[in-house]
Parts: structure tokens; C-alpha cells; sequence
């Protein structure tokens, strides 16, 4: 039987990032995942800056294209434009971008096994013993980095779901000419193209990734708002097409992180922008917690366990609650949504940039600060 200090299930930005930062600290890593590498994954592929920064390498041989402007659209009221000197995205295929992570992870001195299924999880003597389709491996801890379905937790423990799913659909498409010269000039993101939702448009190298997501957990003819999109789009005629449908994590587990020596990261433990969907650099923010907390541990699962919880208290939790408010917003209230946005909607868009740039968080009082201004403008 096989033993490492750390064994990752998942080889998406999570999983790659604990697993590259353990592997450089000198500890044994594998990384286990149930497909062939490399395999396609559902994902409109948009990168934000701040997740770029955090990697330790340059990922730019993978970037499909970089945008410094984006553009938001709320109905037919905004269109707001904002402009950086950096990529505020960058356009990924994850297939390539998620191989490449794990040939960093490689580097290092990690092990990766492809097309290999987990099974089952046991608890044997303060280790964990995973039965795989290939073989049993023992690890002094376990990293759930296994998507928003995460069959381990499951079997870890988490026998309820405690996160906020929603439902989005999107589609690779392939378009004429004159219609892909048109839309891949910038990155588009259509507020209110669905009913408490929103509808994307990513350009990639050679094709567009277009989809459309809902706020609410409600019954939604998904592939309806995804043609009226391509009405709005202007797009008459598409060449191809491949849909994927899915959920997203947009509120984090109630019930804890960490069961049982294993912890859970990125969608797994619910961990993407309420506000955006994106899940990409939040995903290798909490890898890298994660494995710090590991690293800081001296190999105490009680130590690891408070500190991971304490990293994730200092910034993402308390960010990702305020981004749930500010969702709410967003989505739901649109009548006085668009009546701040008249007097203070493009210094918004500007500040929420700078979130996706790293360079701020979203504010722990911006509802309160909301709230005050809109009273204002109310009784002015």
C-alpha cells in the first residue's frame, strides 16, 4: 500500500495548488483523478487577475486570450465599460490550463494518477486509507478538490448539502467569421439576461464560450434564455455547438470544512464569487490555505484543522458573505439596483474591478454603506 503525507482528489486549480505548494515544501503529494488527463471540464474559463497572481508561475503558454476591458450590461438601462493595464480575465480551456497546472505540481515531485476512481474512505490509525480503482493508498490527510458534486465529501462525512447551488448552462460555440471578429474583441457580462441571472460572453482562441446562470434554485428553461442571448448577441447563425450543463457553489458548506483529516476546497466547499460565479481563483486561494495549513501543522491534524479554519476566517469567508449580499442586490432587487446605479454605478463597476484585480476586497459594511446612500437618494 502506498503512503503520502498528502493525497488531492481533484486535479482542477485547487487540487493543483495545495498540491504544488506541498510538493514544494518537500512533502509527499499525490494527486488522484478519475479521468485520463488531459480531460474537458465544464467551465466559461474566465481567469481574474487576482487568482493569476497568486500562482507561482507563469501560466501565459495556456492563456487563450487576455482582456484589460470588460463589459457590463444591466438590461437595457447601463452599459459600463472599465479599462486596466493588466488582464482583468484571462480566457482558459481548462483541459489545457488544468494539465499544466498538475505538470507544475510534477516538477516539484508530486505524483499525479489519471484515470483512477476513489472509492471509498477509511480512518485507520489517525491516517486515511482511500481504495481507488487502481489501488489502496494510505495519507496522513486528504484534500477534497473534487468539484461541486465532491463524491468525497460524501464519503467523508458530509452527509447533507449545506451549500447554495445554482444553475447555470453554457455552451462552446463555434460562429461565423464576421460574428467572431464582432464579439471577441471584449469579455461581456449580460445582468438580467435571465430572470435574477445573468448571460456571458468569453471569447476564446478560435470559438466563444456563451452561457447564462441563474441566482435562484428555481425551474428555469435554461436553453431558452441561452437563444434569446444569442439573439441579443446578434448572432443569426452558429457553425457548432456543445452544451454543458451544471451547478455552481456560490455560498459556502454551514457544516464545516474539515471531517475526519479531510478538507475540503474550492467548489467543494462552496467557494465561488457569489457575485460573478467565478470559481477559478478562489479555488487556488483556498488550495494554497490549505496547504500552508498543513505545512504550519508539524503533521497535528487538530493544528491543521484550527488553522485552515483561521485562514479562511482572515479573508475568504468574511468576503464571500459580503458577496452573497451584495448578490442579493444584484439579482433580486432590480428596481433599486437601478436607481443606485444611475448616480453610482460606474465608481461601482470600477470598485468591483479592483476586486478581480487583488486589489481590494469587497468592504465587510458595503450594504450598510448601500443602504445609506440609497436612502438618500430616496429623500433628497
Amino acid at each position: 500500500m502506498k503512503y503520502f503525507d498528502v493525497v488531492v482528489v481533484g486535479s482542477g486549480p485547487a487540487g493543483a495548488g495545495a498540491a504544488f505548494k506541498l510538493a514544494e515544501k518537500g512533502l509527499s503529494v499525490a494527486v488522484i483523478e478519475k479521468e485520463k488527463l488531459p480531460r474537458y471540464k465544464t467551465c466559461g474559463g474566465g481567469f481574474v487577475y487576482r487568482g493569476r497572481k497568486m500562482l507561482p508561475f507563469d501560466i501565459s503558454e495556456v492563456v487563450e486570450k487576455e482582456f484589460s476591458q470588460v463589459d457590463i450590461l444591466i438590461g437595457n438601462e447601463f452599459h459600463l465599460i472599465t479599462n486596466r493595464d493588466e488582464p482583468v480575465i484571462s480566457m482558459v480551456m481548462r483541459d489545457t490550463f488544468d494539465e499544466f497546472l498538475v505538470k507544475k505540481v510534477t516538477e516539484k515531485g508530486g505524483i499525479v494518477i489519471d484515470n483512477c476512481k476513489l472509492n471509498g474512505l477509511r480512518n485507520e490509525d489517525d491516517k486515511v486509507v482511500l481504495s481507488t480503482t487502481v489501488e489502496e493508498i494510505t495519507a496522513r490527510f486528504v484534500i477534497a478538490a473534487d468539484g461541486a458534486l465532491s463524491p468525497t465529501a460524501k464519503m467523508a462525512g458530509w452527509d447533507k448539502d449545506t451549500r447554495k447551488l445554482i444553475p447555470a448552462l453554457e455552451y462552446e460555440v463555434e460562429v461565423y467569421e464576421a460574428d467572431f471578429e464582432r464579439l471577441s474583441k471584449t469579455v461581456r457580462f449580460d445582468i438580467d439576461a435571465i430572470p435574477g441571472g445573468y448571460a456571458w460572453s468569453f471569447p476564446k482562441k478560435n470559438h466563444l464560450s456563451i452561457g447564462v446562470a441563474s441566482s435562484k434554485r428555481t425551474k428555469i428553461n435554461l436553453k431558452q434564455w441561452y437563444q434569446d442571448y444569442l439573439v441579443t448577441l446578434g448572432i443569426e447563425q452558429v457553425i457548432t455547438e456543445s452544451q454543458h450543463g451544471f451547478q455552481i457553489p456560490v455560498s459556502p458548506r454551514t457544516d464545516g470544512f474539515v471531517k475526519n483529516n479531510v478538507f475540503l476546497v474550492g467548489d467543494a466547499a462552496g467557494f465561488a464569487d457569489p457575485v460573478t460565479a467565478e470559481g477559478i481563483s478562489n479555488s487556488i486561494y483556498s488550495g494554497l490555505l490549505v496547504a500552508e495549513a498543513i505545512i504550519e501543522s508539524d503533521f497535528d491534524s487538530k493544528t491543521a484543522e484550527e488553522l485552515y479554519l483561521a485562514k479562511l476566517n482572515e479573508k475568504m469567508l468574511p468576503e464571500i458573505k459580503t458577496g452573497l449580499m451584495l448578490s442579493k442586490f444584484l439579482y433580486s432587487q432590480p428596481k433599486i439596483r437601478n436607481l443606485f446605479m444611475k448616480k453610482y454605478g460606474q465608481r461601482s463597476f470600477e470598485a468591483m474591478t479592483d476586486v478581480f484585480m487583488g486589489k481590494r476586497s469587497y468592504p465587510t459594511d458595503v450594504m450598510q454603506t448601500l443602504s445609506k446612500r440609497i436612502k438618500g437618494m430616496l429623500f433628497s
